[in-house]
Protein backbone atom coordinates (compact mmCIF):
# COMPACT_ATOMS: atom_id res chain seq x y z
CA UNK A 1 0.00 0.00 0.00
CA UNK A 2 1.44 3.31 -0.87
CA UNK A 3 0.50 5.87 1.68
CA UNK A 4 2.62 8.23 0.10
CA UNK A 5 -0.12 8.27 -3.31
CA UNK A 6 -3.11 7.88 -0.66
CA UNK A 7 -1.83 11.44 1.03
CA UNK A 8 -1.05 12.82 -2.51
CA UNK A 9 -4.52 11.33 -3.09
CA UNK A 10 -6.27 13.60 -0.36
CA UNK A 11 -4.29 16.29 -0.80
CA UNK A 12 -5.28 16.92 -4.84
CA UNK A 13 -8.93 17.51 -2.56
CA UNK A 14 -7.67 20.74 -0.88
CA UNK A 15 -4.80 21.52 1.67
CA UNK A 16 -5.21 19.46 4.89
CA UNK A 17 -3.05 19.07 8.19
CA UNK A 18 -1.89 15.62 9.11
CA UNK A 19 -4.43 14.86 11.56
CA UNK A 20 -6.80 15.15 9.01
CA UNK A 21 -4.78 13.29 6.47
CA UNK A 22 -5.07 10.45 8.84
CA UNK A 23 -8.70 10.57 9.81
CA UNK A 24 -9.33 10.80 5.95
CA UNK A 25 -7.34 7.98 4.63
CA UNK A 26 -8.83 5.72 7.13
CA UNK A 27 -12.47 7.06 6.43
CA UNK A 28 -11.77 6.62 2.48
CA UNK A 29 -10.27 2.85 2.81
CA UNK A 30 -12.83 1.81 4.73
CA UNK A 31 -11.35 2.31 8.74
CA UNK A 32 -9.51 -1.16 7.82
CA UNK A 33 -6.18 -0.01 7.71
CA UNK A 34 -5.20 1.83 10.53
CA UNK A 35 -2.95 4.47 9.97
CA UNK A 36 0.02 5.94 12.89
CA UNK A 37 -0.06 10.18 13.01
CA UNK A 38 3.58 9.72 13.06
CA UNK A 39 4.11 7.66 9.56
CA UNK A 40 1.63 10.80 8.08
CA UNK A 41 4.15 13.22 9.18
CA UNK A 42 7.46 11.50 7.99
CA UNK A 43 5.63 10.76 4.94
CA UNK A 44 4.71 14.36 4.63
CA UNK A 45 8.15 15.21 5.29
CA UNK A 46 9.47 13.06 2.82
CA UNK A 47 6.94 14.48 0.36
CA UNK A 48 7.97 17.98 0.79
CA UNK A 49 11.48 17.26 0.63
CA UNK A 50 10.72 15.63 -2.66
CA UNK A 51 8.67 19.00 -3.62
CA UNK A 52 5.27 16.95 -3.81
CA UNK A 53 3.83 18.76 -1.56
CA UNK A 54 4.45 22.21 0.68
CA UNK A 55 3.42 23.64 3.71
CA UNK A 56 2.22 27.27 4.61
CA UNK A 57 4.53 27.21 7.60
CA UNK A 58 7.80 25.37 6.70
CA UNK A 59 8.71 26.59 10.19
CA UNK A 60 6.19 24.87 11.89
CA UNK A 61 5.74 21.45 13.14
CA UNK A 62 3.11 19.28 14.00
CA UNK A 63 -0.88 19.19 14.02
CA UNK A 64 -1.23 23.05 12.55
CA UNK A 65 1.23 22.70 9.94
CA UNK A 66 -1.14 22.60 6.52
CA UNK A 67 -0.14 20.72 3.66
CA UNK A 68 -0.83 21.23 -0.02
CA UNK A 69 -0.23 19.24 -3.67
CA UNK A 70 2.32 20.99 -5.87
CA UNK A 71 2.37 20.50 -9.37
CA UNK A 72 5.09 18.05 -9.20
CA UNK A 73 2.92 16.38 -6.86
CA UNK A 74 -0.16 16.24 -8.96
CA UNK A 75 2.01 14.60 -11.90
CA UNK A 76 3.17 12.25 -9.73
CA UNK A 77 -0.26 11.52 -8.35
CA UNK A 78 -1.33 11.33 -11.91
CA UNK A 79 1.69 8.87 -12.71
CA UNK A 80 0.47 6.03 -10.03
CA UNK A 81 -3.27 5.94 -10.78
CA UNK A 82 -2.63 5.15 -14.41
CA UNK A 83 0.49 2.57 -13.68
CA UNK A 84 -0.49 -1.04 -13.41
CA UNK A 85 0.62 -1.94 -10.30
CA UNK A 86 3.69 -4.23 -10.23
CA UNK A 87 2.39 -8.01 -9.79
CA UNK A 88 5.34 -9.54 -11.76
CA UNK A 89 6.92 -10.94 -8.60
CA UNK A 90 4.76 -13.00 -6.30
CA UNK A 91 4.77 -11.44 -2.85
CA UNK A 92 6.11 -14.07 0.33
CA UNK A 93 3.34 -15.41 0.79
CA UNK A 94 3.80 -17.64 4.41
CA UNK A 95 1.01 -19.75 3.56
CA UNK A 96 2.83 -21.07 0.34
CA UNK A 97 6.04 -21.16 2.46
CA UNK A 98 4.12 -23.56 5.37
CA UNK A 99 3.30 -25.68 2.52
CA UNK A 100 6.33 -26.24 0.91
CA UNK A 101 7.96 -27.01 3.87
CA UNK A 102 5.62 -28.98 5.16
CA UNK A 103 6.14 -31.51 2.00
CA UNK A 104 9.20 -32.06 3.36
CA UNK A 105 8.73 -32.72 6.78
CA UNK A 106 8.52 -36.01 7.63
CA UNK A 107 5.20 -37.25 10.10
CA UNK A 108 3.62 -34.27 8.72
CA UNK A 109 -0.06 -34.47 7.41
CA UNK A 110 -0.09 -31.99 4.65
CA UNK A 111 -4.11 -32.77 3.89
CA UNK A 112 -4.26 -32.00 7.29
CA UNK A 113 -2.49 -28.64 7.34
CA UNK A 114 -4.50 -27.83 4.36
CA UNK A 115 -7.64 -28.32 5.68
CA UNK A 116 -6.58 -26.36 9.01
CA UNK A 117 -5.68 -23.02 7.06
CA UNK A 118 -8.91 -24.24 4.57
CA UNK A 119 -11.25 -23.86 7.97
CA UNK A 120 -9.88 -20.70 9.16
CA UNK A 121 -9.98 -19.23 5.42
CA UNK A 122 -13.47 -19.91 5.27
CA UNK A 123 -14.20 -18.56 8.58
CA UNK A 124 -12.27 -15.25 8.01
CA UNK A 125 -14.61 -14.85 4.84
CA UNK A 126 -17.84 -15.26 6.86
CA UNK A 127 -16.36 -13.27 9.50
CA UNK A 128 -15.86 -10.36 6.19
CA UNK A 129 -19.44 -11.15 4.90
CA UNK A 130 -21.31 -10.27 8.48
CA UNK A 131 -19.33 -7.24 8.31
CA UNK A 132 -19.91 -6.33 4.73
CA UNK A 133 -24.09 -7.53 5.32
CA UNK A 134 -23.83 -5.41 8.92
CA UNK A 135 -22.13 -2.06 7.50
CA UNK A 136 -21.09 -2.84 3.97
CA UNK A 137 -24.40 -1.05 2.65
CA UNK A 138 -24.03 1.66 4.48
CA UNK A 139 -20.55 2.44 3.73
CA UNK A 140 -19.35 1.91 -0.09
CA UNK A 141 -15.96 2.53 0.35
CA UNK A 142 -16.12 -0.69 3.35
CA UNK A 143 -18.05 -2.70 0.68
CA UNK A 144 -15.35 -2.65 -2.05
CA UNK A 145 -12.62 -3.44 0.89
CA UNK A 146 -14.48 -6.37 2.07
CA UNK A 147 -15.34 -7.24 -1.62
CA UNK A 148 -11.79 -7.49 -2.50
CA UNK A 149 -10.78 -9.43 0.79
CA UNK A 150 -13.31 -12.01 -0.05
CA UNK A 151 -12.19 -12.41 -3.85
CA UNK A 152 -8.26 -12.96 -2.31
CA UNK A 153 -9.45 -15.46 0.31
CA UNK A 154 -11.27 -17.40 -1.99
CA UNK A 155 -8.22 -17.34 -4.38
CA UNK A 156 -6.53 -18.38 -1.39
CA UNK A 157 -8.66 -21.53 -0.73
CA UNK A 158 -9.05 -22.04 -4.23
CA UNK A 159 -5.34 -22.87 -4.23
CA UNK A 160 -5.26 -25.05 -1.10
CA UNK A 161 -8.01 -27.17 -3.11
CA UNK A 162 -5.59 -27.28 -6.03
CA UNK A 163 -2.33 -28.12 -3.92
CA UNK A 164 -4.41 -31.08 -2.23
CA UNK A 165 -5.47 -32.19 -5.77
CA UNK A 166 -1.63 -31.89 -7.12
CA UNK A 167 -0.79 -33.78 -3.32
CA UNK A 168 -3.92 -36.68 -4.30
CA UNK A 169 -2.06 -37.22 -8.10
CA UNK A 170 1.01 -36.74 -7.81
CA UNK A 171 2.65 -36.61 -4.57
CA UNK A 172 4.96 -40.13 -4.43
CA UNK A 173 6.31 -39.48 -7.88
CA UNK A 174 6.54 -35.18 -7.00
CA UNK A 175 8.53 -36.03 -4.23
CA UNK A 176 10.99 -39.17 -5.50
CA UNK A 177 12.14 -35.84 -8.38
CA UNK A 178 12.22 -33.09 -5.57
CA UNK A 179 14.64 -35.83 -3.50
CA UNK A 180 17.09 -35.64 -6.51
CA UNK A 181 16.76 -31.60 -6.80
CA UNK A 182 19.17 -31.21 -4.92
CA UNK A 183 21.84 -33.71 -6.17
CA UNK A 184 21.73 -32.40 -9.56
CA UNK A 185 22.00 -28.97 -8.94
CA UNK A 186 25.21 -29.79 -6.51
CA UNK A 187 25.84 -31.71 -10.37
CA UNK A 188 24.98 -28.35 -12.30
CA UNK A 189 27.17 -26.14 -10.07
CA UNK A 190 30.43 -28.72 -10.46
CA UNK A 191 30.12 -28.26 -13.72
CA UNK A 192 30.15 -24.58 -14.18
Amino acid sequence: MSVKHALLGLLSEQPKYGHQLRQEFEVKTGDVWPLNVGQVYTTLQRLERDGLVESDEADSEGPQKWFRITAAGEQELARWLMTPTDLTVPPRNELVIKVLVALDIPGVDERKLLQIHRRYLVELMQQWTRLKDDEGQYDFRLALVVDAELFRLDSVIRWLDAVDGRLKREAPALRAASAELPILRRRLAVRK
